[in-house]
């Protein structure tokens, strides 16, 4: 299977199956002399975890991180570093009614036509716990950022129909609450639409929004490697992701030039700044050094107990209603993936930038 690596310079590959032994990654091009240790990528783990919440998989896992290689006295050595996270609580007979069936809204049938052989046992390597192994590298790439001044933030802007009201916004919610929302009164409605979602054996979807703070105006490359372009990869790459958009998206596109344009102003006080943000922080495909925003649309768990229409290997026409443990909303597990896929594509396209001027590669070595 190819299609497993991204990156070009700090480059991952990631590997394992949902009910196999074990996930892992390998992070290569990190550059040496960065402190890491198993906590600080263990602290990210725990967040996307599953079982912590009634709006998560109470499947059971612990998923304790080991570095394997690249790490030497907390520090690391610029060779490859591989991580492995075990499985324990698999329980691939939960799946063994869907052998032969193609379930709606997964990759069954794509992976079937592609290869021929799929491993059904939770979806194998189309599982949403094939992340666990992106946060893992994110973990490590966060560590690069947090010494270069780069800071990421995701939370959960919305859950179906309830949306976050940016007048109750409060950051420090997004860690005490279970749906990472940053807006109590928001949370607690969508708690209430989950719950009823899951009595019915229905899901939901939801939106995440991200925020870049720190990254320095020239990161991005020009024409097909643009930012937002290589953003937008490794963001719709996560496997319920439908959509992204940047600054103001798909409204951009009912307004005219003069109300999208973002002023540009420059005062002795402030420097030079935006009255708006409408372009998300990127123009040209390049990084303005403002706040960049994004925001990802998550379709709802495919997983479902109410009967669906499909049908199996051999054409014929069947209803299915699933069984097992699933997540009735996956949006707020997959606000740590975000930051991760994020985390990943900014050191990758940090260390591409010091190549595209002399006086950067000058700096670099001297």
């Amino acid at each position: 299977m190819s299609g497993s690596t991204i990156g070009k310079i700090f480059s991952v590959t990631t590997w394992g199956e949902s009910h196999g032994k074990a996930l892992g990654v390998v992070v290569d091009g990190c550059p040496a002399g960065i402190p890491l240790c198993e906590e600080d990528i263990q602290k990210e783990l725990d967040r996307r975890k599953p079982g912590q919440s009634p709006y998560s998989t109470p499947r059971k896992e612990e998923d304790r991180v080991n570095i394997l290689s690249g790490v030497f006295e907390g520090i690391t050595t610029g060779t490859p570093i591989s991580l492995v996270i075990f499985n324990h609580d698999q329980r691939s007979k939960d799946y063994s009614q869907i052998a032969d069936v193609f379930r709606p809204g997964h990759a069954d049938y794509t992976y079937h036509q592609k290869y021929g052989i799929r491993d059904y046992r939770g979806g194998g390597r189309a599982s949403g716990r094939e992340t666990v192994a992106r946060v893992a590298a994110g973990a490590i790439a966060k560590k690069i950022l947090s010494q270069l001044g780069v800071q990421i933030l995701a939370y959960t802007l919305s859950i179906g129909h309830i949306k976050i009201d940016p007048e109750r916004y409060d950051s420090s919610e997004i860690y005490r609450n279970p749906l990472a929302m940053p807006d109590k009164e928001a949370a607690g409605r969508a708690a209430e639409y989950i719950q009823q979602l899951k009595e019915k054996g229905d899901s939901a979807g939801g939106v995440v929004e991200c925020i870049i703070q720190g990254l320095p105006g020239g990161v991005g490359e020009p024409v097909f490697e643009k930012l937002d372009a290589v953003l937008g990869k490794a963001i719709l790459s996560i496997g319920a992701v439908k959509g992204i958009e940047f600054g103001k998206g798909f409204e951009a596109a009912y307004t005219t030039g003069s109300q999208n344009n973002d002023p540009l102003i420059y005062s002795q006080d402030k420097g030079l700044y935006k009255e708006t943000n409408n372009s998300g922080g990127i123009t040209g495909g390049i990084s303005e050094g403002f706040p960049i925003v994004f925001r990802a649309a998550f379709k709802p768990t495919p997983s479902v107990r109410i009967p669906q229409k499909t049908v199996n290997r051999n054409m014929q026409n069947i209803e299915l209603s699933l069984k097992g443990r699933h997540d009735p909303v996956i949006v707020p597990r997959a606000v740590v993936v975000v930051e991760a896929m994020t985390a990943i594509t900014l050191v990758d396209y940090l260390l591409q930038r010091i190549l595209s001027r002399m006086d950067l590669i000058k700096k670099a070595l001297s």
